[in-house]
């Protein structure tokens, strides 16, 4: 199996979002009374609300129902794997380890790596794409070339090797375990930048010739203040759309580095190891594959459909779906 970082889907939605932002009225950013509207906007789409209620419920699940779950490496060694039933739910797993408690342990594993890197990828390719975006010239034509080379390179193997590192000695800061979620976040939001990066220079390529910019340059206004004050607030609307798809795609390829034993390590639960226990097992232990996979397939679903909804808010030149 092979993957690479910012598929060939991936790139087309970052070379026409990069090519439509540079040329055409970009996203308006909400202000003030027009994030209400943007809200109300948000609401009439049915399929985004649909989105939001069944994410607010994963992350309660994972982030409060897993208080009340027992620990998911408490074993029950008198007790043999078993399917669900009204004591296990889940039923349990290949070591009498209660699955739900797991699944939703591994929740939180997967979705905090996933929202670490969103973060992370927003503020690489936001610092890169605006940089290159608003000065041009041979920054542009550097910065750009670089990105399009990151993103041509192939996560996998990038991935397994740094992996395999295992512990980085990082002197006074301590060390640091490229195999555990804080290693995984790091090295996935170096690889995820890219299609925010692409989007940030096409939005800023046509904000820099809006009559506000010339109004504040012609005041004095450095480039700095021009990029922090005038630049970055009118992007916000694609970079939120942008990093929200982030976190979707971040989860898919944390589950499949675990799952193929170059992610998160067990002990520690994640939504990809938690996989691997039904490898060779799928017919006689199907819900070791079903209930993580469950998971991993709605999280995505909702990331997405909520995604699609701030889409349609914040551009109220788009026809919200009834």
């Amino acid at each position: 199996m092979s993957m690479r970082v910012g598929d060939e889907s991936g790139r087309a939605r970052a070379e026409s979002n990069d090519a439509g932002l540079a040329t055409t009225a970009l996203i308006p950013t909400p202000r003030g009374g027009e994030w209400r509207r943007a809200w109300r906007r948000f609401r009439r789409h049915r399929v985004a609300m649909v989105g939001l209620g069944l994410l607010t419920f994963i992350v309660l699940a994972c982030f409060v129902g897993a208080r009340f779950a027992p620990s998911p490496t408490e074993q029950s060694l008198l007790e043999p794997i078993a399917g669900p039933s009204a004591d296990h739910w889940f039923g349990t797993d290949l070591l009498s380890r209660d699955e739900l408690s797991r699944v939703l342990h591994g929740g939180q594993v997967s979705l905090k790596i996933a929202v670490g890197v969103a973060l992370l990828t927003t503020v690489i390719g936001v610092v890169i794409g605006a940089l290159a975006g608003f000065y041009r010239g041979w920054l542009d034509e550097l910065l750009m070339r670089f990105t399009d080379l990151w993103i041509a390179l192939p996560a996998l193997p990038f991935l397994a090797v740094a992996v395999s590192i295992g512990t980085v000695d990082l002197g006074p800061l301590g060390t640091l375990d490229l195999g555990g979620p804080l290693g995984m976040t790091l090295l996935l939001s170096l690889l995820l930048w890219g299609s925010i990066a692409r989007v940030v220079r096409g939005a800023t390529l046509g904000l820099r010739e809006r009559e506000f910019v010339d109004a504040s340059r012609a005041m004095g206004s450095t480039n700095r203040r021009i990029i922090w004050r005038h630049v970055l607030p009118n992007c916000l609307g694609p970079i939120t759309v942008n990093a929200t798809l982030v976190v979707a795609e971040a989860i898919l390829v944390e589950s499949t580095l675990s799952f193929l034993g170059f992610g998160i390590q067990p002990p520690t639960p994640s939504w990809g190891n938690l996989l691997t226990d039904a490898i060779g097992n799928v017919e006689d232990y199907w819900w070791l594959v079903v209930f993580p996979g469950a998971a991993i397939f709605l999280t995505v679903l909702a990331i997405n459909f909520v995604g699609d909804g701030l889409r349609d808010a914040l551009d109220p030149r788009r026809q919200v779906r009834a």
